[in-house]
């Protein structure tokens, strides 16, 4: 019997990751990830200011999980890489270093998020004298789970952008999307990044509250594109975002109201047959809060009826969902793993 049961066992690839950037905010969510995941190997963290400095003495709560040190260089032998730098230096640091055409790149910043953008002309470390590109394929699951599945790269998208989209995918799917969408949404001061600014520091932003980029937020672009993907015979209703600055550390919770036909039973039934299947995205009627999600890769998404509008409420955590956890669900698609490895992470709850 121990025998048939020792053929039966399948033992899931260990992956080889690479990780620029490892000393910020989503470098740091990645390396919390990558560090307990069953199926990774980390070859290297680079990090040009911190190299040769343990990881825990930048990202402190790891002492005692890891004794890997930053690295001022950089391998290509490894299966993925991953780029947990600014908006703009993606593009920059490729350009600056090439990576071998077997790596695999997911990329956490703007930089491939978008169509006129997703291509990039690779520089091999081979002296391979015709050109050759590297093509991103926009990393969100519950949209393009097939594509990422046999991509050799993928944009992640940005956490506003992916907070939205959970909220409207379903109602694009159907051509629903044809009038105006009114949304709202704050965000915890982690989504500034970790660089200071005069809207960053603790005596600012706490007991705060703040409007910014009205109507204008870039992640509108790639939230666009995705809609068009799903509704491309009909003109998607204009998108009026309105984003806060919360005084909180981690999480975004959106409201959004649109006019449509759609009953409450009919709405909730549309976006919870549109989800299922999708480990990470959870439909409920009830209501729903920033602590259920703090911490974990999960969006919640509740549907009501008002009058003629349906009203939506997404939450998730910007840094799981939203960025690191993400890129890891995408990792695990690219190489065959199941989707939630290394992803059954604890909501802080209270």
């Amino acid at each position: 019997m121990e025998q048939n049961i020792e053929k039966n066992l399948t033992i899931s690839p260990l992956v080889k990751v690479g990780v620029v950037g490892g000393a910020g905010y989503t470098g740091g969510e990645l390396l919390r990830i990558l560090i307990n995941h069953p199926n990774v190997d980390i070859a290297f963290v680079h990090s040009n200011s911190n190299a040769g400095n343990y990881i825990y003495e930048v990202h402190t709560d790891l002492f005692g999980d890891t004794e890997l040190k930053f690295s001022g260089e950089l391998s290509n032998e490894i299966d993925v890489l991953f780029l947990c730098v600014g908006h703009g230096d993606a593009r920059k640091f490729l350009e600056a270093n090439p990576i071998a055409a077997h790596v695999k790149i997911i990329d956490l910043s703007q930089d491939f998020r978008l169509g006129k953008n997703s291509k990039f002309q690779n520089q091999h470390i081979t002296a391979d004298p015709e050109p050759t590109f590297r093509t991103f394929v926009y990393g969100l699951p519950e949209l393009n789970r097939e594509s990422i599945k046999t991509a050799k790269n993928i944009a992640n998208p940005g956490c506003f952008a992916t907070c939205l989209q959970l909220g409207l995918l379903p109602l694009a799917s159907k051509g629903l999307l044809t009038n105006e969408v009114h949304i709202t949404a704050t965000t915890g001061s982690t989504g500034a990044g970790q660089s200071l600014s005069p809207t960053s520091h603790f005596t600012w932003r706490n007991d705060n509250l703040s409007v910014y980029k009205v109507f204008d937020h870039q992640h509108l672009n790639e939230i666009g594109e995705s809609l068009k993907q799903l509704q491309p015979s009909t003109e998607v209703g204009a998108l009026n975002f309105v984003p806060y600055r919360g005084d909180f550390t981690r999480g975004i919770i959106a409201s959004i109201y649109t006019e449509c036909d759609l009953t409450e039973e009919e709405a909730t039934k549309l976006y919870t047959e549109y989800y299922a299947g999708h480990p990470f995205t959870h439909v409920t009627n009830r209501n729903i809060d920033l602590k259920q999600i703090v911490n974990t890769n999960k969006c919640f998404v509740q549907v009501k009826k008002h009058g003629n509008k349906i009203f939506i409420i997404s939450i998730m955590d910007n840094l799981l969902k939203g960025a690191s956890g993400q890129a890891v669900q995408n990792m695990n698609l690219l190489f065959g793993l199941a989707e939630d490895a290394g992803l059954r992470l604890k909501a802080v709850a209270f």
